[in-house]
Parts: C-alpha cells; sequence; structure tokens
C-alpha cells in the first residue's frame, strides 16, 4: 500500500490534547536518530474528537535502545517485547515497529521481529488503527486507508479477515468492541468472516480474553458489546453455562445492571467502579436465580455461610475452565455478593440493628448495592440506611472499665 500523508489544515487534530509526556518521549527518541509517532487508538480517539485513554508510540528503537535513553523504562513481555516509560503513576507503552506474516493463517505465538512504519501498520487489526501521528510536522500517515475509513465511519481488517481472525482471533472480540463504542457499520467481508471463525476464540489465551472483557465493562459501551457478544454467539463459546442464562428471558436483568454501568460511567461527579463490582454485576442475576431455585421456591431460608457456597460454585460455573480469576478478585466477588443477602436478608426480622461488618470489602459491597437502589427503587430507603451507618462517627476506642482484681487470701 502506498504512503498518505494528511497535514493539520485537512485533520485539524490539536496537538496540544496530545499528552505531554508522549511528546515528550517522541521527541526524544528523534533527537537520537530514531523515528517515533504516536499510533493507533489515541490517533483514532482524537480524530473522533474522544478523549484517548493511552498514548501509544512506535519507533524505529529496539527495546534496549528505548531503555538506555529512559531511565525510567522497564522491558516487559515475551510474546510481544514492550517498553513502558513510567511518569508517576502513568505508563506510556512504547512498540517497535515490527513485521509479520500476513498472508499465513497460523495463531501468531510470538511477534518480536523487527520491521518498517509500513510493514508495521499491515501486521495491525483494523484500517482505523493502523494510522501514526507525527508530532514534529503534525501530520496524519496513512498506509492502509485507515483515513477514509474514519471519515465513513467503517470498520474493515487490514488484509483477509479470515486470515487476519485466525492469526489472533482476539481480534473478533475487538471488532465488536469498537462496534458496541463507536456504532461504525462493519465491512461485510468482515461480518462474515467474524461469524466463520469465531469457534477460534477459543485458541486465544485467556488472560488477554479476559483483560479486553474488563475493559469494555469500564468502556460506558458495556451493554451493547455484550449484547453483540451474546448476539454473535461467543459468550456461549466462552462461558457456556453463562450463554444458557443469556439466552434465557432473565437476560434482561444482566443488560439492566449494565445499563446502569454505563450511566454510572459518564457520571464524572463519581469514582470509577471497581473491577471485582463491575463482574458482580455479571453475576448477581444468576445468583439470585439459583437462590430462589435452591431455597425459596422450596421455602427454605439459606444462611449466609450457604448462600457464599452457592455463591462460590456460581463463579466457578460461569468462568470455569475458560477464565482463571485471581484468588482476590475471586474473593472480592463473593464477599460483595454474599453481602447482598446480609443489606436485604432474605427472612426479614422487625427491630432488626444494622451492624456494619468488618469486611473490608464491605464497601464494594454497598457500591454494587447501590447499583441495585438505581435498578429498584424500593431498596433505596435500605440502601441510604446502610450508608448512614457507614458514614455514622464512631468511638474506635472506647474507654474500658477496668474491674478491680479481688484480693485472694494469698495476697492477704
Amino acid at each position: 500500500m502506498s504512503q498518505k500523508k494528511y497535514p493539520f489544515e485537512e485533520h485539524r487534530l490539536d496537538i496540544t490534547k496530545v499528552d505531554p509526556d508522549a511528546l515528550y518521549v517522541m521527541e526524544k527518541l528523534r533527537a537520537n536518530g530514531h523515528t517515533a509517532y504516536l499510533v493507533g487508538g489515541s490517533v483514532r480517539d482524537l480524530f473522533l474528537n474522544k478523549k484517548p485513554k493511552d498514548f501509544d508510540i512506535s519507533t524505529s528503537a529496539e527495546p534496549e535502545q528505548i531503555k538506555k535513553l529512559f531511565r525510567n523504562c522497564i522491558l516487559i513481555g515475551r510474546r510481544f517485547r514492550l517498553a513502558h516509560i513510567r511518569f508517576g503513576k502513568k505508563i506510556l507503552e512504547v512498540s517497535t515497529f515490527r513485521s509479520g506474516d500476513t498472508e499465513n493463517d497460523e495463531l501468531i505465538i510470538r511477534d518480536n521481529k523487527w520491521g518498517s512504519p509500513e510493514e508495521d501498520v499491515l501486521r495491525r487489526d483494523f484500517t482505523i488503527n493502523g494510522l501514526f501521528y507525527d508530532s514534529a510536522t503534525q501530520e496524519i500517515i496513512d498506509y492502509a486507508d485507515g483515513y477514509p475509513d474514519l471519515q465513513k465511519k467503517v470498520l474493515r481488517t487490514i488484509g483477509q479477515p479470515f486470515i487476519r481472525f485466525r492469526q489472533d482471533p482476539v481480534r473478533m472480540l475487538r471488532l465488536i468492541k469498537f462496534q458496541a463504542r463507536f456504532g461504525f457499520d462493519v465491512d461485510p467481508a468482515a461480518h462474515v468472516a467474524l461469524l466463520e471463525c469465531r469457534q477460534e476464540i477459543v485458541k486465544s489465551s485467556s488472560a488477554r480474553i479476559q483483560e479486553e472483557l474488563l475493559r469494555m465493562l469500564e468502556s460506558g459501551a458495556s451493554e451493547q458489546f455484550f449484547r453483540l457478544l451474546a448476539e454473535h454467539g461467543f459468550i456461549h463459546l466462552m462461558m457456556p453455562s453463562y450463554g444458557e442464562f443469556m439466552e434465557s428471558q432473565n437476560s434482561e436483568d444482566v443488560f439492566a445492571y449494565l445499563k446502569e454501568v454505563d450511566r454510572a460511567f459518564h457520571d464524572t461527579s463519581r469514582p470509577p467502579l471497581s473491577r471485582a463490582v463491575l463482574l458482580a454485576c455479571l453475576v448477581f442475576p444468576l445468583v439470585e436465580k439459583r437462590i430462589q431455585t435452591r431455597y425459596i421456591d422450596r421455602e427454605k431460608i439459606p444462611h449466609l455461610g450457604e448462600i457464599a457456597k452457592e455463591v462460590i460454585e456460581q463463579i466457578n460455573e460461569i468462568f470455569l475452565p475458560f477464565f482463571q480469576l485471581s484468588r482476590r478478585m475471586k474473593g472480592c466477588l463473593v464477599s460483595i455478593l454474599t453481602s447482598q443477602y446480609r443489606l436485604t436478608p432474605i427472612e426479614k426480622r422487625k427491630g432488626r440493628r444494622i451492624r456494619v461488618p468488618k469486611d473490608p470489602e464491605f464497601a464494594q459491597a454497598l457500591e454494587f448495592f447501590e447499583l441495585r437502589a438505581a435498578l429498584e427503587p424500593a431498596l433505596q430507603s435500605t440502601w441510604e440506611e446502610w450508608k448512614g451507618a457507614v458514614l455514622a462517627p464512631v468511638d474506635r476506642y472506647p474507654t474500658r472499665v477496668r474491674r478491680r482484681r479481688r484480693k485472694s487470701t494469698h495476697d492477704q
């Protein structure tokens, strides 16, 4: 493909919206004889007037050369060697231009063959992610006709979609992700390949897929993303038991939570929801159905220990064997979901006193309960009571009344 350059007068991408640390990194790489461009999602998002989540950089410098230039740099990855340059809590990801076989449909295991800028673009996933931004000239550099696709709002693979999806099946989830986020039309050839190749998804790294799912829960477009996943059969492939639930009439319970998650994302006045709370939105409707079927319909009242056991079994049924939640994440999830039956007990007693548990995850349980209350207004007053109890001042160090020890006959 031929190189096309679009000057500032045409694209109007405001350089002041580019992260200043990213500009510094690119300038320093150029000053040391290397080519360096802003690449991928950040260029796409700036063009669409959206705030980029990350500012990734591609360069002709190899990882070891990058590390020598920046003391705040560490190298990561085996399959895909990267440089991470840290500025406080912020990390800028810097990759070396790569080349790859775009005609072979074998699964990519390693991706560390260096190449030219054009070769680097041709091995990327979609045309809208194949744009470079040269901060020195303020030009957008396009090797894959990504610029006109952005203008036409079209999602198109770089290269033959059947080959590209078999090389890296996660690209199929990314296609659905961009469709959900931007509402772009999918190129017909890519849509056919998506349906034909979807079985390949189970060959991918479960850790990579799990990260994509979590990022979409944090994106503000999670409802549409999971609707598209279910519509195209991906949920059933990755999580069979969850897929069955999503094919039932109860699936709207999940989508209601995801809609509330998206609303919370766009509410800038509140902090972001934790990943454990986001996962709880996926799991809780299934837990409710399980408790209803196994206990309430049989006129049994489970205690919290029994509920915790059911929660653990439900989590395992959903995520195993494909996904492996960390022990920390699973523990948080169990605590959040089990605590819902402490906040709203199945057996209601008059005059029950509110006692705030010492569980370190209880704050997240209350955060999830706030989402429940938004969906069920009848729970609003209960949420206010618990919130008030948590915020109420507590004397953490009450005065202890020391009893005087009685003298024994041996002391006399």
